[in-house]
């Protein structure tokens, strides 16, 4: 697979597996076995999704070389603070089985319990994350729905820019000026919640138009929009066949006016999500 290069010259695969809500056992372990065996080598996945043992041991069975994988995680809203990060990732990489991340993000920019001091919290947060980054244990460091204010409190106050800035794009939702600013700033956007928009969409006789033309899904068309803006995506699916499909998005192209329809595309059903608000 194809891979983008991080400010610190790494280099991430452009589609990743997610696995929010990948809660139940059996489906999580086998769900990650599958999405490496169709050839899926980015796995992201969080401390607040709770299951980093299934997805450790579903990275375990699939006898994957760990250095064949970019494994992801984020840290929980209530272990912000420079005392807890090094804790945290301790009990991550205990989870996951394994002695590095290639990714650590921190999960949300305004968690409660900090005093309304968002700005401080996360600059002592975030110097741990560089910390860890300097000893090598994290490979990068990053943020997860951060906006521009947030961005600029840990660019103009801290030695390492995020590298990564993971938010929510598709049709309907393209935050298109926090998009440029990451540009400027060699920050590189994931993308979660890709598909997300998709059974509302798929009415448009427009989108059925381009499934005919391109010989494509539904799906298949969101992640490609998403590719095409410099966007990596992360799909969701326990389903084997499912997978097959989002991964079969490298041999087409979108042209110029049906990428203009998904960025003007709109419904009220989706909001850039409000990250003003605190979360536990």
């Amino acid at each position: 697979m194809d891979t983008v290069e991080l400010a610190n010259q790494k280099q991430m695969p452009i589609l990743g597996y997610g696995t929010w809500r990948n809660d139940n056992p059996k489906e999580c372990i086998e769900g990650v076995k599958d999405a490496i065996s169709v050839g899926f080598t980015h796995i992201d996945c969080a401390s607040a999704y709770e299951n980093e043992e299934l997805v450790g041991q579903g990275i375990k069975e699939s006898g994957i070389d760990r250095t064949d994988l970019f494994i992801t995680s984020k840290l929980r809203n209530s272990a912000h603070g420079y005392t807890q990060v090094r804790k945290e990732v301790e009990e991550t990489l205990e989870k996951l089985g394994t002695d590095y991340l290639d990714l650590y993000l921190i999960h949300w920019p305004v968690v409660k319990g900090k005093d309304g001091d968002w700005q401080t919290d996360n600059r002592e947060t975030w110097r741990a994350f560089e910390e860890l980054y300097e000893e090598g244990i994290l490979k990068s460091i990053g943020v997860s729905n951060f906006s521009i204010k947030h961005l600029k409190n840990l660019i103009n106050h801290c030695k390492i820019t995020p590298m990564v800035n993971q938010i929510k794009v598709h049709p309907g939702i393209v935050q298109n000026e926090l998009h440029e600013f990451c540009v400027e700033n060699n920050i590189v956007i994931q993308a979660y919640s890709p598909l997300a928009p998709i059974k509302d969409i798929s009415k448009e006789p427009r989108v059925k138009e381009m499934m005919e033309k391109y010989g494509k899904t539904v799906a298949q068309l969101l992640l490609r929009f998403d590719l095409q803006k410099d966007v990596v995506p992360l799909t969701k699916t326990v389903h084997r066949s499912r997978m097959e499909e989002n991964i079969a998005i490298f041999d087409f192209e979108i042209d110029a006016d049906d990428m203009d329809f998904f960025n003007q595309w709109s419904h009220a059903d989706y909001q850039i999500p409000d990250n003003e608000r605190e979360r536990g």
